[in-house]
């Protein structure tokens, strides 16, 4: 599924992010990225769909090698990869439907299915009732959901979450956890850069530990480690 050897990083700046990074994730594990502010998490899961470019080493994601991935293949990398971001990136003036819909047009979806498929995901995060509202009429929890919805709308492989809770209260996030459980069980691998201890202590799953661009830990139904 994911297969990352000798991974290194290094921006324009100078700024080494990654260093010499070995890791395999199979197809249907949940793998939490955790580490320090710095560590390296938000570069490693940004390099898992193609959002930056390694400077060294290799990744094979899905059978794809992405250091050889010519940039118009790109977004058909991206269909079997669904982003959940912590500040959403909803589009502000559409509605919740028309948020979901859009995703699908964009790959030329039949017309057909899209109504169906739509419905289906929002019955998954509990929005169908929402579905005419548009973004600022939703709270951030709500907005979240419609946000892993638009992820999964595509049925992804792999899905990737960015610090998803990191704007919610804890009832809100515990409520979030469940949806990527479920999405989980259902057979979608699931990885997430978080901060949260008490979630990651509390929902044991695989640990991915970083330090200063390198992993210190990894780790089957792991514990949050660092004190915050």
């Amino acid at each position: 599924m994911i297969e990352m050897q000798g991974v290194q990083m290094v921006y324009p700046n100078g700024v080494s992010a990654l260093n010499g990074i070995d890791v395999s994730i199979s197809q249907g594990e949940f793998v939490y990225v955790v580490g320090p502010s710095g560590a390296g998490k938000s570069t490693f899961v940004s390099l898992i769909y193609r959002e930056e470019k390694p400077t060294d080493g290799s990744i094979i994601i899905n059978g794809v090698h992405l250091r050889k991935l010519k940039e118009r293949k790109i977004p058909y990398l991206r269909r079997d990869i669904g982003v959940v971001y912590q500040d959403f990136k909803l589009l502000p003036r559409l509605t919740v439907y028309e948020n979901l819909a859009f995703a699908l047009e964009v790959i030329e979806e039949n017309p057909k299915n899209i109504k169906k498929r739509v419905m289906d995901v929002l019955d998954l995060v509990k929005l169908k009732h929402k579905a005419r509202q548009i973004p600022d009429e939703l709270s951030g929890g709500e907005q979240q959901r419609v946000s892993i919805a638009r992820a999964i709308i595509n049925n992804p492989k792999i899905v990737i979450a960015d610090e998803p809770t990191g704007n919610l209260d804890p009832e809100t996030s515990w409520e979030i956890m469940q949806i990527f459980e479920e999405i989980n069980n259902r057979g979608t691998t699931v990885i997430m850069a978080t901060h949260s201890r008490d979630i990651v202590n509390a929902i044991r799953k695989r640990v991915i530990a970083f330090e200063d661009g390198t992993i210190v830990r990894d780790e089957d139904r792991g514990e949050y480690g660092y004190e915050i």
